[in-house]
């Protein structure tokens, strides 16, 4: 499997190859910041794997923890954590070119999921932007 993706503006692009190790929709606190959003995809290569065309921003949000995007757009990308996941790097799902390439396989840190995350199923629907 080859998967693509990148960052808004295109200064930033990836190339990805194989099957992740891991497949998930995270629900943390120190995603949800870093993102502004209540959920974040990820998939985990291991480094070798993954071509990296362009020189993201690296933010350190924790201790050994480094968040990578673009300094231009703003896109996040990746996370590496060297202690956590050695030799390997989290790719943010939502940044393929084909966004249905990787359906996530699981939802993690769902402990630190909004309250109001467990109604979202019920929330009405729209194609479009209603109105």
């Amino acid at each position: 499997m080859a998967l693509t993706g990148g960052c808004r503006c295109g200064a930033i692009r990836y190339a990805a190859e194989g099957e992740p190790a891991h497949n998930s929709l995270c629900h943390c606190a120190d995603c949800r910041r870093s993102a502004g959003a209540p959920v974040v995809g990820w998939a985990l290569f291991p480094q070798e794997r993954l071509t990296i065309t362009g020189t993201p921003a690296t933010y350190e949000s924790s201790p050994g923890t480094l968040r990578q995007f673009c300094a231009t757009c703003g896109t996040g990308l990746f996370y590496r954590n060297e202690s956590i996941f050695p030799g390997q790097i989290d790719v943010q799902t939502a940044t393929l070119d084909d966004p249905d390439a990787l359906p996530p396989q699981a939802r993690i840190q769902t402990a630190d999921a909004p309250a109001w995350f467990a109604g979202f199923d019920a929330l009405p629907r729209f194609e479009r932007f209603p109105g």
